[in-house]
Parts: C-alpha cells; sequence; structure tokens
C-alpha cells in the first residue's frame, strides 16, 4: 500500500524546476537574457547577450571593462491543451479535457561583473536554469497522473575571470542552486466517483552546489568564439509525501555544454550561431525513499533522451543608439511518446525572435524582445506496459501547445576600469 501511494504522490517528479513554464527542453529555462532572447540565443556563448551570457559561459564577462550590470524581466505564456482520447480509462473519459494547463509567468534574472585590473574580472549570475508550473483542471480525464505542479528554484553563479592575452580568456566558479517543489495529483479511493478524489501530494526542497567554466578565444578582429560548460548539480530532496511521510531522494540535473559563434559582417552587421548540448540521458530511474522504512516506495521512471539545440541569429545597428536583430532555432527535446507525461508535455521546439537595443546614454541601453515557440501535437500514453503508470488506469491524450515569450531588461555601466582598455570590437551594445 505504501508503495501504490508513494507512486501516486510521486509519479510528477519529473515536473521538477522553477515556477514558471519550462522553455529550453524537458524542465529547463534559458531565459537569462533579453538581449540574447532576441536571437534565439544564437552566439550566447560568444557573448550576444551582453554579460548575462555568462549563464552560458563566463569568460565573455571579459568583453565588458568596467563596472556592468544586467537585469532582465521575462514573462513566459505557455499554452497547452492536452484532450483525451477513447484509449483513456472509461471511467475517466467522461471528465474530459484538461484545460489549459499552461500558467503565465514572470522569470527574474541577473548579471553583475566588475573589473579588478587589466587580466581579472569577478561576476555574479543569478536566475532559475530549471522551470515548471502547470494546472490543468481539477477534474479531469488525466487527473490521476497530475492536477498541479508548483515549483520554486533559484541559482547563484559567482565567478572569476582572467584575461590571458589578446585572443584568450578563461572563467570559472561555482553554481550554487535552491528549489522547492509542491506536486498534486488525484487519489483514488474506492467508492467515490472520478472527479472527486482528495489529492495526493508531494513537498520537498533541496540544496546543491556545482560549477560553471568557459573560454572565449578571439583569433582576429570581428570574431569571437564561446564554449560555456555548466556542470551537473546533485541535489538531496527530502519533504513529505502523501500516504509515506517523510521521503528522499536524488537528483542530478543535466550538464549543459555551449558552444557559439559571433562573426562580425561589416561595422554595423554580426552573423551569431549557436549550439548547446544537455545531459538529460542521465535523469533515467529516480527512486523515491521512505526515511522511516529507510526502503524505496516508488520509482519515477523519466528516461529522457539527450537534448540538443540549433540556432542563428542576426544583429544590425540601424543607427549610433539602435540595434535591431532577429533568430530562430530548433530544438530536439529528450522527450517523446514513450515518456511524455500530463506534467511535461513537451515536443520538439521551433522558436522565432525578434528584439532590440536602444541606447538610451553612455551608461544605459534598454533591451527588449519576443519570442513565439511552435511545438508540433504529441501524444501522451499512460497505464500498463507504460512510462508512467499509477494502478493500471489508462491514458491517451494528444497535446496543442505553444508559448509565447516577452522579455525586456537593461544595461548599465557604472564606471571605466581602473586601466582604461580599448573598447570591445564586436559589439556596441
Amino acid at each position: 500500500m505504501i508503495g501504490r501511494i508513494g507512486a501516486l504522490a510521486l509519479a510528477g517528479v519529473s515536473a521538477l524546476a522553477f515556477a514558471t513554464g519550462a522553455q529550453a527542453g524537458a524542465f529547463g529555462l534559458r531565459e537569462q537574457s533579453s538581449q540574447a532572447q532576441g536571437l534565439s540565443f544564437a552566439g550566447a556563448a560568444s557573448g550576444s547577450g551582453g554579460i548575462s551570457s555568462m549563464f552560458w559561459n563566463p569568460a565573455v564577462i571579459t568583453m565588458r571593462p568596467g563596472w556592468v550590470t544586467e537585469q532582465n524581466l521575462t514573462y513566459i505564456g505557455l499554452h497547452a491543451d492536452i484532450r483525451p482520447t477513447a484509449a483513456t480509462n472509461p471511467g475517466f473519459l467522461p471528465l474530459g479535457e484538461s484545460g489549459d494547463i499552461g500558467q503565465g509567468a514572470i522569470v527574474p534574472a541577473g548579471a553583475t561583473s566588475y573589473q579588478l585590473s587589466d587580466k581579472i574580472w569577478i561576476g555574479l549570475q543569478t536566475g532559475a536554469p530549471f522551470g515548471l508550473i502547470t494546472n490543468p483542471n481539477k477534474a479531469w480525464a488525466g487527473e490521476v497522473y497530475g492536477r498541479s505542479s508548483r515549483i520554486f528554484s533559484l541559482a547563484f553563479n559567482p565567478v572569476i575571470a582572467y584575461k590571458v592575452n589578446d585572443w584568450l580568456s578563461i572563467a570559472a566558479g561555482p553554481n550554487i542552486e535552491y528549489f522547492k517543489l509542491t506536486l498534486r495529483q488525484a487519489f483514488p479511493i474506492a467508492g467515490l466517483p472520478t472527479g472527486a478524489f482528495p489529492s495526493a501530494f508531494l513537498k520537498g526542497d533541496a540544496w546543491g552546489v556545482g560549477y560553471t567554466a568557459g573560454a572565449t578565444i578571439t583569433p582576429w578582429d570581428g570574431t569571437v568564439l564561446g564554449l560555456g560548460y555548466r556542470s551537473s548539480v546533485h541535489h538531496d530532496i527530502e519533504g513529505s509525501a502523501f500516504g509515506v511521510g517523510q521521503v528522499k531522494a536524488n537528483l542530478n540535473t543535466p550538464e549543459k555544454l555551449s558552444v557559439g559563434l559571433t562573426q562580425a559582417i561589416n561595422p554595423v552587421t554580426r552573423i551569431n550561431l549557436g549550439f548547446e548540448w544537455d545531459n538529460w540521458s542521465r535523469l533515467d530511474d529516480i527512486a523515491i525513499t521512505s526515511k522511516v522504512l529507510g526502503l524505496p516506495v516508488a520509482s519515477l521512471p523519466l528516461n529522457f533522451k539527450d537534448g540538443y539545440t540549433y540556432s542563428i541569429g542576426a544583429e544590425y545597428d540601424w543607427s549610433p543608439s539602435l540595434t535591431v536583430r532577429g533568430g530562430f532555432s530548433y530544438e530536439e527535446v529528450p522527450i517523446d511518446d514513450q515518456n511524455r507525461s500530463v506534467r511535461l508535455p513537451d515536443n520538439d521546439r521551433y522558436t522565432a525572435s525578434i528584439g532590440a537595443s536602444y541606447r538610451w546614454s553612455e551608461k544605459l541601453t534598454l533591451n527588449a524582445a519576443y519570442s513565439h515557440i511552435f511545438l508540433d501535437k504529441s501524444n501522451i500514453f499512460a497505464g500498463a506496459g507504460r512510462n508512467y503508470n499509477v494502478g493500471n488506469i489508462a491514458f491517451a491524450g494528444v497535446v496543442d501547445a505553444s508559448a509565447d515569450i516577452v522579455s525586456v531588461g537593461f544595461r548599465y555601466v557604472f564606471g571605466a576600469p581602473a586601466a582604461p582598455l580599448p573598447a570591445p570590437i564586436v559589439r556596441k551594445f
């Protein structure tokens, strides 16, 4: 009985993330820079997102002399409807569709860098590297596989960067993450009608520490190649679950490898290319253990694949004060018909973006961007013999999803470095 209740309460742990819509494959979040957003994050690892690009590659902070801060706010409007099909358990099928499970949310992110000398910079990036919130109708055909997912997460990433010479910079630093989660889904009880079941729940939180590292290479004027790495972070989640009491689980987030290329075509035009690999395949089966019994009470079979993102974008300096940009990306997400859940009904993504920067003064630059994410319709299968199974209750559905993202931000330069350096060659904003 404990094992069954644990499985019910914990079947949605695949939703571990920040309290917003996940927009970087599975439950990852990429919304760390308004400037890079306008390029669909092409060239983010080579500095296309300003110092906020330190999320992908901390070495980019050496591209900005002096004391610089960037602050970003991003609104993610996720839209997803799950329509049950005839293969759903007939006792639940009449409960109907999920309604729009997406929840609009605002994601803050910030980055600050300070030049200590002509060779050394320090920086701090804050934001949310993972994220998800879904909230279907309380009574719907897939309620035993998910009612709500609400998780808060925040990461702090202090770094130190060293400019080795005119063409090479390197950087590294710890990545400190915290998240807190509450997940709910229907718990079937004999004698109660479907739609009137109470909610099983899982609550827990954890701290974890990893690291980031990166390098930028400028082989000649007008070209920047960036390479960045974010390590996996180990989280010992502790909390409570409905019918089980105190539980714990180990979760290792995926590593991220980012490659970016920025190439100046002429003094006012730049092309950006990007590639990201996320090692989601390290998330396979996650054991849920009772702290009282010291024994596993459930297993979460995520069975993710690796994720890959390819992006291209361009910038044009319309005037000394205005830069416009646009980009497109394609992302192979780690989720398919074999491991898709009602909490995370993801599919491969096509993203189109536009953006602009306005230089208000020598110190202040304003950024804005808009992106639309297109997803093909996808299928969900749960029940006996499937990746997700609660009490052999069959659920089959069709997902129709998309997302609209609006981001605004600013950059403020407080002052010049102690020893003046030449202005960056590739970027004006």
